[in-house]
């Protein structure tokens, strides 16, 4: 394929969240890979200023990530774009059932100028076509590795075995379930034939190699792995997860000038701080217009100590840190200014709820940025910190920028008191149930092969997270957003610095990214009723007694009284993956613990 064919379009968040480096596309007619970060057109992506999460991920993934950057925007037949490649590389036509790879030239590449997405593979010499020739599809088979590893299918392998043979193969589905057992794959020359469903389970191991063979295509790069490989069907949710790290924007400390300095300091921070360099760069870049403006009033040589103080960035505080810094903001909502994308306001809680709750801060305006650092595949990055090696990289070499995304909106911030906080922990840990998840946690961890002695949150996290979900589907029917696109961010440490509280936020990419609707229930005569309503349901859920005497060392599960049916939350709304989730720790239940934190009347 020409590198500059247009196969189809995609939102930018898309890039990051569902369909980022490394992973598979379906589009109409073909599939395809989205290729490594060196493959992109750099010039068209444009820098993003989040000094926090900048230093973030350099200390995740190197200094020598400089920018942070959004995927390029480009106009309708416009050449460049996000480069793909189709993948798998085998084709099957639907009419012969021809099984082939690309290379091989058996099918031709049909381009569709006007309409992009129809872009396709053709079975030109398809001795059952009439008229046109049919359009081809991907044999829908991969295989990859617990180390982000993906190849295509050994269709060869898979039937012949270590016996060589030159025959046509062809891949025949016998029923219309689409299930692998009525898939059958067969061979004109030798007559071979085996059904795919013999490419899963524990009877595959004969037909498959014993090793991966340590491929990534997005980077054209091959390596040694030790992995057994796993057949996966093309479009599966376990085919890549991505590794993220997010930020919210808040404010610097310091002032007007420390603020605006982080404001610019995407434009700025490859630069040396002089004030000959700040002055061109004021004059020609209009971000830098409040530095500008600051320049007149305080003195350039003031401009230039505090991009200077920037630069050296002098701090004792832990860059992968993110959440203190915003804790610490939305606990002081008076002394926080007000910014184009940042915006608070405390009310009190509701009544009869004052001795849960010590503060409720609405936040009016918010600004979120992600970064993609990397990806996995089979195993959701379920601990970031124990799975960088399994961490499949964005480019060939060190990556120099990542990719990311910026979001608008607004959102509700629940603090709890600590001393209620605590003495509700004494209660939670003496109770059986805490043991019995601490041991499905160890069992969890211990069949991943991660640390079983890490990971474990403190308890506090069950609690809050309980919470932040009964919320989001409480909030969901109130304030005409989709529960997929409200989103919790959990802040719980019970070290020198405790937290205990719960932000739930919406966020949008367009300018306004608020409809006001979700800040409005945050007011205390409509946060009271929901607050009320929302536990009297998470008293019962519709499969009691089951959901509630829950016993998650039973199914190798992470969460106790917790099912879809009460607690589980869109995948894009959860942080945790809907681990760590426990109603009882919120309201009585039928279960036999006695630990819950809210008492409804």
């Amino acid at each position: 394929m020409r590198s500059r064919d247009q196969v189809g379009e995609l939102r930018p968040s898309q890039l990051l969240h569902t369909f980022g480096v490394g992973s598979t596309v379906e589009l109409p007619e073909m599939t395809t890979l989205v290729l490594g970060l060196d493959a992109w057109p750099e010039a068209l992506c444009q820098p993003v200023s989040e000094p926090r999460l900048l230093a973030a991920v350099q200390a995740a993934c190197g200094q020598q990530v400089g920018r942070l950057l959004t995927p390029p925007v480009v106009e309708d037949e416009s050449p460049e774009g996000v480069p793909v490649a189709p993948f798998p590389r085998w084709l099957r036509c639907p009419l012969c059932s021809l099984l082939s790879p690309i290379d091989h030239g058996v099918f031709t590449l049909r381009r569709d100028r006007y309409r992009p997405e129809r872009t396709t593979f053709v079975h030109d010499g398809c001795p059952k076509s009439v008229g046109r020739p049919p359009t081809t599809y991907p044999a829908r088979y991969l295989m990859a590795c617990v180390e982000g590893h993906l190849d295509d299918f050994p269709w060869v392998e898979f039937l012949h075995g270590a016996d060589p043979c030159q025959g046509t193969l062809r891949l025949v589905e016998l029923g219309d379930a689409g299930r692998a057992g009525d898939v059958l794959l067969s061979c004109d020359e030798c007559r071979r034939n085996r059904r795919l469903s013999q490419a899963f389970g524990n009877e595959a191991a004969p037909y498959l190699p014993p090793r991966c063979r340590g491929r990534h295509p997005h980077i054209g790069k091959t390596g040694t792995c030790d992995q057994q490989p796993t057949t996966l069907i093309l479009g599966a949710s376990n085919s890549w997860f991505p590794v993220q790290s997010s930020a919210l924007s808040i404010p610097a400390p310091g002032g007007r000038l420390a603020q605006a300095v982080e404001d610019a300091w995407a434009a700025i921070s490859e630069f040396e701080a002089t004030e000959e360099t700040l002055r061109k760069l004021m004059n020609s870049n209009p971000v830098l217009k409040d530095l500008r403006v600051l320049s007149g009033e305080l003195g350039l040589p003031e401009v230039v100590k505090a991009v200077q103080a920037r630069h050296d960035g002098a701090t004792d505080e832990d860059p992968r840190d993110l959440r203190t810094p915003e804790w610490r903001v939305l606990c002081d909502p008076g002394a926080a200014p007000e910014l184009p994308d940042f915006k608070l306001r405390a009310v009190g809680p509701p009544e009869q709820l004052t001795a849960a709750f010590a503060e409720v801060v609405l936040v009016e305006r918010l600004r979120e940025v992600s970064a993609l650092r990397g990806f996995t595949r089979i195993s959701a990055p379920d601990d970031l910190e124990q799975t960088e090696g399994k961490i499949a990289p964005l480019t060939r070499d060190a990556p120099t920028w990542l990719p990311c995304s910026e979001v608008r909106g607004e959102g509700i911030f629940l603090r709890f008191p600590e001393a209620a906080i605590a003495a509700w922990e004494e209660r939670f840990t003496a109770d059986p149930a805490y043991a019995r998840l601490g041991e499905a946690h160890v069992a969890w961890r211990g069949r991943r092969n991660l640390p079983t002695d890490e990971g474990w949150p403190v308890p506090r996290y069950v609690l809050l997270h309980s919470l932040s979900h009964v919320l989001i589907r409480e909030l969901a029917l109130e304030c005409g957003y989709t529960a997929s696109s409200i989103r919790e961010r959990i802040y719980a440490d019970d070290g020198e610095e405790p937290m205990a509280g719960v932000l739930l936020y919406t966020a949008a990419p367009d300018s306004e990214g608020t409809l006001g609707g979700l800040v409005s229930l945050g007011e205390p005569e409509n946060l009271g009723p929901l607050l009320r309503q929302a536990l009297e349901r998470a008293q019962l859920c519709s499969s009691d007694p089951l959901c509630s005497e829950h016993d998650p060392r039973s199914d190798s599960s992470l969460h106790v009284a917790a099912c879809h049916a009460c607690q589980f939350a869109s995948e894009t709304s959860c942080e945790k993956g809907n681990r760590y989730l426990d109603r009882a720790t919120l309201v009585p239940t039928l279960g036999d613990g006695d630990y819950a934190y809210f008492q409804v009347k």
